[in-house]
């Protein structure tokens, strides 16, 4: 089964599920869906950032500070999280992410709610291949820096959520 293929919750403006369709026709019709946003950070605080791959069906080749992508029809937030943490660092036996809030993407690609979360990982990595091309870590300033100066194409959700996790202020405050 390819990514286009893949069944997906349609949901409303208020993430309430209304249906479900492929992937490739949620994109097409631009219908709203539900994703994960993973920030894993090591031991030392730093940030894994990667390059997805050119085969991806939203933003090749760009890069994002996330890991994550859609949930799948039936999947919770909370297993999407995991799952795709997981699958993109190509680890297992991670604590399970945790979530910090959710917000309404719309922009580029489309819309969808994205519902953003964080975890450590201190386990060697190996990104899955058919989503990583390239990856490192960075340190929370390099990462800022790399964010500032316009050099890599970042995905625009992804740096929606980035832009959204830097100013959250977990209990409001």
């Amino acid at each position: 089964m390819s990514a286009a293929d893949e069944v997906l919750d349609v949901v409303d403006r208020d993430d309430r599920v209304t249906g479900r369709a492929p992937r490739g026709e949620v994109y097409a019709r631009g219908l709203i869906h539900r994703c994960v946003f993973v920030l894993a950070a090591d031991a030392r605080g730093r940030v894994f950032v990667h390059r997805r791959t050119a085969s991806k069906l939203v933003f090749p080749a760009y890069y994002d500070m996330f890991v994550g992508g859609v949930v799948g029809a039936g999947e919770d937030y909370a297993g999407a999280a995991l799952r795709e943490a997981e699958e993109e660092l190509g680890v297992s036996g991670l604590e399970p992410p945790e979530p910090l809030f959710k917000f309404l993407y719309e922009g580029p690609g489309g819309a969808w709610w994205s519902y953003v979360h964080r975890v450590r990982c201190d386990l060697p990595v190996a990104p899955q291949a058919s989503e990583v091309d390239w990856h490192t870590w960075l340190t929370p300033r390099e990462l800022e820096r790399r964010v500032a100066d316009g050099e890599w194409p970042w995905v625009p959700d992804g740096l929606e959520a980035y832009r959204r996790l830097t100013a959250f202020r977990p209990g409001g405050g």
